[in-house]
């Protein structure tokens, strides 16, 4: 299958590098680009793509508020949003996954790491790992006087499947959490789908926002 790209940036050269870069592969193709945030929720629809790769500060509706808008649309549900840009601090990162971006980079990224995160977001992962996720998140999410939101999808989760959300926002594989837990890898990643699905969560990265957000991982004092 080939992997429908929108490159959403106000950098025209950095545009037209991109679409270089991806439309020399096989598996991929550059269908629209957009130099707003504005233009890239438009497009998105438009284009049909499965995968955006936006930059965070563009002028009008910038990348975070692009992506969120994204990713509230149930016609653009199977859209992934791959973050690229300059600023590559905590905050963004953080702010990022909160709209429902499924990665990460910064413009200075190999090009095969580049096409590599497309394919790897295209494919419904998040590119941030667990442990790098989880840190993210402890520092600027779960800070020791948060407050756990209330959600409704925290009922629909069957004890089991809330143990094993918590054990993913603690930063652990589905190896890792069937060792824990003493059941195959196999039905750990049917478990942790489950609750993805009940949660609304669009990919691992979006699960570990929710055990923090609930209070299903308890915040960690900053060092």
């Amino acid at each position: 299958m080939t992997i429908r790209v929108l490159l959403a940036d106000d950098q025209a050269l950095l545009r037209a590098t991109f679409r270089l870069l991806v439309d020399a592969t096989d598996d991929m193709v550059v269908v629209a680009e957009a130099a707003d945030g504005q233009d890239a929720v438009t497009k998105a629809r438009e284009a049909q793509a499965d995968v955006v790769v936006m930059d965070i500060r563009m002028p009008g509706v910038d990348g975070i508020e692009a992506t969120r808008r994204i990713t509230a649309d149930e016609d653009l549900a199977g859209v992934k949003i791959l973050v690229l840009t300059t600023f590559e601090t905590d905050e963004f990162v953080v702010a990022a996954l909160r709209a429902g971006a499924s990665g990460f980079l910064g413009k200075g990224v190999e090009p095969e790491l580049l096409l590599q995160a497309i394919r790897t977001v295209a494919a419904g992962e998040s590119l941030l790992s667990p442990s790098a996720t989880t840190a993210l998140i402890g520092r600027f999410l779960a800070q020791p006087d948060a407050r756990p939101v209330e959600r409704a999808e925290l009922g629909e989760l069957t004890a089991r499947e809330q143990e094993i959300t918590a054990l993913v926002g603690a930063g652990l594989s589905n190896v890792e959490i069937a060792a824990k837990l003493f059941i195959s890898a196999a039905t750990a990643k049917t478990h942790v789908n489950r609750a993805m699905m009940k949660t609304g969560a669009r990919d691992r990265a979006q699960l570990v926002v929710f055990a923090y957000e609930t209070g299903l991982v308890a915040p960690r004092s900053a060092r």
